[in-house]
């Protein structure tokens, strides 16, 4: 697969992958709080740098061509604004990634892949994707990027400024880590981090300015697991990205 960097081509360069069958890939991020360890743009830094390893997959063959967009820096983060956040609405997010791909399409691209950073955009996300395939000659994905990974510890993932987020800034970001801290496990745990049941989602007024933004130990955390993660959140996106080629490939792309 070919990586291209759509912020680097001409307008020619743009019209004419599209018009070779490129995926467009679309990083999506949010600037919120995460603890007082973790920078606000966690979100946006670690989707980069898992799609990062998942490109360093590729090899520059010249078989199907990938372009990477920039990262949408900004998503659904109003549960965050107990403390900071610069959040969308769901609508305003929904109508955002719309009229991105909108233009994409308009551009001439027909196959796009949103990849998702932060747990708040996941449902948005998915719905972009719905909508703009009916009203497009369009084959569109979306997936977060730790849910395509092979299993790591399911206690602990993604969680939100613990032990999966902190490790892999660590490794990606060290520079941008200041030392976490904990005061335990909240009394009672909160509800949205874990499900009481399986398929059912309770949301509970207060929870997260209850458990100050943060659902796990982030103090385990260390740069050699965060390397390990990323390396297998890299290839399990690779995974997504090849079994999204393949399905949505036509034949006069596979010639």
């Amino acid at each position: 697969m070919t990586v291209r960097r759509l912020d680097e081509l001409t307008w020619s360069d743009a019209v004419d992958a599209a018009a070779a069958g490129a995926i467009a890939v679309v990083p999506v991020g949010s600037q919120e709080q995460h603890a007082g360890h973790l920078p606000m743009g966690t979100d946006t830094l670690l989707v980069e740098a898992v799609l990062d390893a998942a490109l360093e997959e590729f090899a520059d063959d010249g078989g199907s061509l990938l372009v990477r967009l920039p990262p949408l820096p900004y998503g659904h983060s109003p549960h965050h604004l107990f403390r900071a956040a610069v959040s969308l609405s769901a609508e305003t997010l929904l109508r955002v990634l719309g009229e991105l791909l909108d233009s994409l399409e308009t551009t001439g691209f027909r196959r796009v892949l949103l990849v998702n950073g932060h747990g708040g955009n996941a449902e948005a996300v998915a719905l972009a994707v719905k909508q703009f395939a009916l009203r497009a000659p369009v084959a569109a994905g979306a997936c977060s990027y730790w849910q395509t990974a092979p299993a790591t510890d399911a206690a602990r993932t993604p969680g939100h400024a613990g032990w999966f987020e902190t490790s892999l800034m660590l490794a990606a970001h060290p520079d941008l880590v200041r030392p976490p801290a904990w005061d335990g496990p909240a009394d009672p745990p909160p509800l949205f981090d874990r499900p009481v049941h399986p398929g059912l989602v309770v949301e509970r007024s207060g929870e997260w300015s209850r458990v100050g933004g943060i659902t796990d130990d982030p103090t385990a955390a260390d740069g050699g697991t965060g390397r390990d993660l990323l390396g297998r959140c890299g290839r399990g996106l690779a995974g997504a990205i090849t079994a999204f080629d393949r399905a949505t490939r036509t034949r006069s792309h596979q010639q």
